[in-house]
């Protein structure tokens, strides 16, 4: 490859990579207490949003903190409250409605409000800029700079048009420099830089491994009268067996639509399983398909999802830097929430940061952050449902929820009967090889309430410049024939939810090939591949979905 030019830089005091609610949450905090800070916010979405998948209700405690009179502001896109809160257990015919008096309390929905968190997002970013924040979506974060010491001084962007030889194209351009005094990491689950932090640094010495889940997602816009705005539904059991863990959610916004969603666990062993096509069977259940009677599909999306909880969040602060939001792994498995504890975490590092600029510090670790999250309302809030996942996954979806519905009341009032459980394996290393697993024949799609992955990637919205080297790097091809063909029967063509992976036969042989193009950023590959021979990097800023309303 031709030698490329130096890179031009700026310079600036905190550089926040990700406008995800962590990222413009920290930005924000950052201006209210010192608005002389100088603050910029990369995003490799095309806008702000536009890599943004949630379900989601969220919990408002994060935003009262931030921004306290956010109900008076009329462009805020949070409306919805919940009115309705619903959880069940399903059979393949039937479903049992688990009464709310049984639910541990912090498992209640009510005063929480159903969103749209991309919208969130958007409506955040104004709030940002009109305090001085500079955000610069387009723009991937590829590289972290680091000074003569080791410390963390920065980012890189990616280059624009570097053909898929390698070699820059006309119109290239490179990428540019970020400088900071501190930089906070609020890539989302399975960031790119984040994991190179983690293991830079060893964050995740002494910890439990991170634990992750994939979660997909539709819009709907139902008929009027099948409309509930306010209603929140959960379900877990079919179509999963018992030893799979994950459930459902469907969320009634106002204007007529509705977000259905289902979440797998990705510790799943059995290699047939497809995340896509269980999500698809779920929806034609008699509790849920009648929502979609006369409805339209208009969205559709995936992304992985934190699960560790308490015992999995690594180390969070290192020289020049710190970790937030799902980038530390901060999601409430059982609540199925993050957002609020992303807030309150870019909070946290945003006035932990603040304070050492204000006390001429620079590129130094920001200890007080690592200190007090476990103390704050974050570690306060993983901390009661930490057995809730390891039960889970120790003891099937039956009796682990049970276990963990008890353990959840029992630290209500302060104690637990199972101490802190671990919870063993990487997610990549539970497959069991496809000899021993049954295979799972799914139905076929009927183009109405059940589709394929490639429709459903279209309504993602996702576009990449195909002239570009895959942002899908394949470590060994040989080891990936070797074993994940051979002994696993290709799980990455039905683990991936948008039709990225195949295995082509020619000649009497397996080919495997990457169809880039298709990806939606979920990062479930770079999890689940059992051999960890998949790595997912940056592709060039603005490629990916661009989620709508999601």
């Amino acid at each position: 490859m031709a030698e490329l030019p130096t890179r031009e830089a700026m310079e600036f005091d905190v550089v926040v990579v990700g406008a995800g609610p962590a990222g413009l949450a920290a930005a924000i905090r950052l201006k209210q207490v010192n608005p002389d800070i100088s603050v910029v916010v990369v995003e490799k979405g095309s806008e702000v949003g536009a890599h943004i998948l949630s379900g989601a209700v969220i919990d408002p405690v994060g935003l009262d903190k931030l921004i306290p009179d956010w109900r008076d502001d009329d462009s805020s896109p949070i409306k919805t409250a919940v009115t309705d809160d619903r959880f069940y257990y399903l059979t393949e015919p039937g479903a049992v409605r688990l009464p709310n008096i049984l639910m541990p309390p912090l498992m209640s929905n009510h005063g929480n409000y159903i969103v749209s968190l991309g919208n969130v997002c958007r409506w955040l970013a104004t709030r940002a800029e009109a305090l001085g924040v500079e955000i610069y979506p387009g723009f991937a974060a590829a590289e972290v700079l680091y000074d003569d010491n080791g410390a963390v001084r920065g980012v890189a962007t990616g280059d624009m048009g570097i053909g898929k030889d390698g070699e820059p194209k006309d119109g290239f351009t490179r990428g540019m420099e970020l400088h900071a005094k501190y930089t906070l990491f609020a890539e989302g689950a399975r960031g790119n830089l984040g994991k190179q932090l983690i293991a830079r640094f060893k964050l995740d010495e002494g910890k439990e491994p991170q634990k992750f889940g994939i979660g997909l997602k539709e819009l709907w816009e139902v008929a009027p009268e099948r409309s509930r705005p306010g209603l929140v539904q959960h379900t877990m059991g079919w179509p999963l067996d018992n030893a799979t863990g994950g459930g459902s959610f469907l969320y009634h916004l106002d204007g007529n639509l509705v977000s259905v969603g289902f979440v797998v666990h990705l510790n799943y062993q059995n290699p047939y399983l497809s995340p896509f096509e269980e999500f698809q069977r779920f929806k034609t259940h008699p509790l849920v398909r009648d929502t979609f009677a006369g409805g339209k599909r208009l969205a559709y999306g995936a992304r992985a999802i934190t699960e560790g909880g308490y015992q999995s969040v690594p180390k969070l602060t290192f020289p020049g830097g710190a970790l937030i939001g799902c980038d530390a792994g901060f999601v409430n498995v059982p609540r199925i929430k993050g957002s609020h504890n992303a807030m309150l975490s870019g909070m946290l590092a945003a006035e932990q940061a603040a304070a050492a600029l204000g006390a001429g510090r620079a590129n130094d670790e920001l200890q007080g952050y690592e200190d007090a999250w476990r103390g704050s309302e974050i570690g306060k809030d993983l901390y009661r449902v930490r057995n809730a996942k390891p039960l889970w996954s120790r003891f099937g979806t039956a009796l682990g929820v049970a276990l963990g519905g008890l353990d959840m009341w029992t630290n209500t009032f302060g104690f637990s009967l199972f101490g802190t459980r671990k919870h063993g394996k990487p997610d990549y290393a539970t497959l069991r090889p496809a000899a021993e697993c049954k295979r799972i024949a799914y139905p076929r799609p009927d183009g109405r309430l059940t589709f394929d992955r490639l429709s459903s990637v279209f309504l993602s919205n996702t576009n990449h410049e195909e002239d570009q080297p895959s942002h899908l790097v394949l470590k060994d091809p040989a080891l990936q024939k070797r074993s994940e063909h051979d002994v696993f029967a290709g799980p990455s063509t039905r683990y991936c939810p948008a039709g990225v992976y195949e295995w082509v036969e020619e000649g009497g042989d397996a080919r495997f090939v990457i169809n880039a193009q298709n990806c939606v950023h979920c990062k479930t590959c770079d999890i689940k591949d059992p051999n960890q021979n998949i790595v997912w990097v940056t592709p060039e800023g603005g490629g990916g979905p661009n989620y709508p309303n999601m």
